[in-house]
């Protein structure tokens, strides 16, 4: 019997062993499978961040448009006419109230004469770009991603903070305190909607360079105004504080952007002027 007894017990012992092997299989199994997902979601960031990049690189097109900006105590309705040497803007109204005809040319014309202004414009410009490729590199880095879904052609992904990410800049500490989602077209891999909110605050050295505070929104929006070219449609960002890092948009904005038409791509401010006063109010 004891001999019966010690069988049974290493029959046991070894259901057992094969079970909790059974069980750790399943558990490194789904273990694998979530980290596949992961990594394909990566990859799928890593692909829209490549062709966004690649696209802003060779898109030397114009665009002509109408745009409704909305800032606290002030709202600006206008057509903007891009060109090479900047974008010109024809304001139809400022918080509700039209501007005369005579005063909407007077402005465009100041802008067209005004050299330094131009300039201007174009170098804060050129910052907002340079910055938004540094942001758009890091992003498949920066967070974990998980794909959540479909929508028509498109993909729906939610990132949250990598906890091993370092940021290489103060300006990126920010990535530490997302949360989100991306929207991805399938069939250009161009991004479509990036929204997020912020976890919690964040100070950049100690609060003397900014300081955004937890609760935050961000909605940006985009869609093919062209063959293979994308523009934003709608930035909304209802941020509580302070930061230096892009000087066209502000914490607290609602920017939307319609009708879009095509412009020469050698188009030159004043005739750009032209096309803005063929457009109605």
């Amino acid at each position: 019997m004891r001999g019966s007894g010690r069988l049974l017990v290493l029959v046991l012992l070894a259901a057992q062993a094969i079970a909790a092997r059974g069980q750790n299989a399943k558990a490194l199994v789904q273990q694998n499978a979530k980290a596949l997902v992961q990594q394909n979601a990566k990859e799928l960031v890593q692909l829209a961040v490549q062709t966004e990049l690649a696209a802003s690189r060779d898109d030397h097109s114009r665009w002509l448009y109408y745009e409704i900006d909305r800032k606290p105590g002030s709202t600006v309705e206008q057509w903007v006419a891009e060109t090479g040497a900047g974008s010109i803007r024809r304001v139809i109204r400022e918080n509700g109230q039209p501007l005369p005809l005579a005063e909407q040319r007077q402005r465009m014309d100041r802008f067209v004469q005004d050299t330094q202004a131009q300039a201007r414009q174009r170098k804060s410009g050129q910052h907002d770009d340079k910055q938004a490729a540094e942001m758009l590199r890091l992003l498949p880095g920066a967070f974990v991603w998980t794909i959540t879904g479909a929508n028509g052609n498109s993909t729906m992904l939610h990132f949250r903070p990598d906890p091993n990410f370092e940021p290489p800049g103060w300006e990126t500490r920010v990535f530490a305190a997302m949360e989100g989602d991306m929207e991805v077209d399938n069939r250009q891999h161009r991004i479509v909607s990036l929204k997020g909110r912020l976890i919690h605050s964040v100070k950049f050295f100690f609060g003397l360079f900014g300081n955004l505070k937890s609760g935050g929104t961000f909605d940006v929006e985009r869609r093919e105004t062209g063959p293979s070219i994308w523009q934003i449609t709608a930035t909304h960002v209802h941020i509580q504080g302070t930061a230096l890092l892009f000087k066209n948009i502000s914490q607290i904005e609602d920017d939307e952007k319609t009708q879009f038409k095509p412009l020469p791509a050698d188009i030159t401010l004043p005739q750009a002027e032209i096309e803005l006063l063929k457009q109605g109010e």
